[in-house]
């Protein structure tokens, strides 16, 4: 068969499984996440029907995926709200670093692997990932509760946070000099703050300047803006997301309202495409082997996300079940755990770091959707509300 004509059978083959899978998960009132990602395996590496032609849109699109999810979340808020959030963040970010970085860490100085893959294996399991809680939060109709805010501030702290390890890690892992290692931290440092500089004193500035009448050149200039913006921050080091998130905080008032109308479709398309990417490019085969100790890696981290979404919601003043829905949003983690492990297994850490850390990802991604439903249970609610006291309801 002709390549081209392959190529769209098997696009058009898998979208039209996404809507299947995801009509499946409306009627069983779940949010689509785990189904995709299954129904990647199951068509992926090693699965029951390879995929074999499309490979590179699909990579491309879930790259553009991750980059609207960040970029719709930043029209939600705006940058007084952000800076708000991180000053009143910041112990929370620090607490998020430690509770969940020094168990993976702890747990590759166990299995033998030594300290630079404690330093690998510690950032897969520190930071969430900002694609999947963004939709996750889309998913169950969040992104107007009190704890969101909170939930935002953890993940953006956590990517910048990115801009520091990502140069670090690459440096222990290729041996580089310490001069190289502080200019591309200062490089990626000062992308950073020009970025937010333009967000926080310049916003209005950039919404006049993609402002239009037209629908068409509207969605084409916001849309042209983040790609180049989150290119930018990525070729610096910093989270393509980073970047996507802040366009989305410089561009405010009506102009974003109209942005979200005209963006919101080609999200979904492509934060599908983002899950279905990952689904895809994992062999089942290859996971079993380290499924157990992932297992209980999983289980430890989720634990302690769960305490640092709590503890942060808490000393926002939110009430208790919204300090839950916070903890139980941010266990999942993603995309920054599979750059981090490929980049270990590129300087030539043992193998089993990415068959461990693909198994983990995996675990988190699909439990995650699954847990962070819990809070909205009606015994769950009633615990809640006992917990506070009878006749003192919760403030979600």
């Amino acid at each position: 068969m002709d390549h081209g004509a392959l190529v769209l059978i098997e696009l058009g083959a898998l979208l039209l499984g996404i809507a299947l899978l995801g009509r499946l998960a409306g009627r069983l009132g779940i949010s689509p996440i785990p189904l995709i990602l299954l129904g990647g395996l199951a068509f992926g590496e090693g699965g029951l029907l390879p995929f074999a032609a499309g490979e590179e849109f699909i990579e491309i699109g879930a790259e553009i995926g991750v980059v609207l999810l960040l970029l719709m979340l930043g029209l939600e808020y705006t940058a007084d709200e952000l800076v708000g959030s991180l000053r009143t963040s910041r112990r929370a970010g620090v607490i998020d670093m430690l509770l969940n970085a020094l168990p993976g860490a702890a747990f590759a100085l166990l299995l033998g692997w030594g300290p630079i893959a404690a330093v690998a294996l510690g950032g897969i399991t520190w930071i969430s990932s900002s694609g999947v809680v963004a939709k996750l939060l889309q998913d169950l109709g969040r992104l107007t509760n009190r704890e969101t805010p909170v939930v935002l501030s953890i993940l953006v702290i956590e990517d910048l946070a990115m801009a520091f390890y990502l140069p670090l890690l690459t440096a222990l892992l290729l041996g580089l000099s310490l001069g190289a290692s502080v200019l591309t931290v200062v490089i990626a440092i000062a992308v950073v703050a020009v970025i937010l500089f333009v967000a926080l004193r310049h916003g209005h500035v950039v919404s006049r300047l993609v402002s239009s009448r037209s629908a068409e050149v509207l969605l084409l200039t916001v849309l042209g803006v983040t790609l180049i913006v989150a290119g930018l921050a990525a070729q610096a080091s910093v989270s393509s997301a980073v970047g996507a998130f802040l366009v989305g905080i410089a561009i405010s008032g009506p102009v974003a309202r109209h942005a979200q109308q005209m963006l919101t479709p080609l999200r979904d398309l492509f934060a599908s495409v983002f899950f279905l990417f990952f689904g895809l490019s994992t062999d089942p085969a290859d996971l079993l082997p380290m499924l157990l100790p992932a297992l209980a890696l999983a289980a430890v981290t989720m634990a302690t996300k769960l305490l640092t979404g709590y503890l942060a919601a808490r000393r926002s003043r939110i009430g208790e079940a919204g300090r839950w829905r916070a903890g139980f949003a941010l266990m999942p983690r993603g995309e920054f755990s599979i750059v981090i492990a490929g980049l270990a297994i590129a300087a030539g850490v043992d193998r089993s770091l990415a068959a461990l850390a693909t198994a983990y990802v995996l675990i988190t991604i699909i439990a995650g959707p699954l847990l962070a439903r819990i809070p909205d249970t009606k015994a769950f609610t009633a615990w809640t509300a006992r917990r506070q006291g009878a006749g003192r309801p919760a403030r979600a």
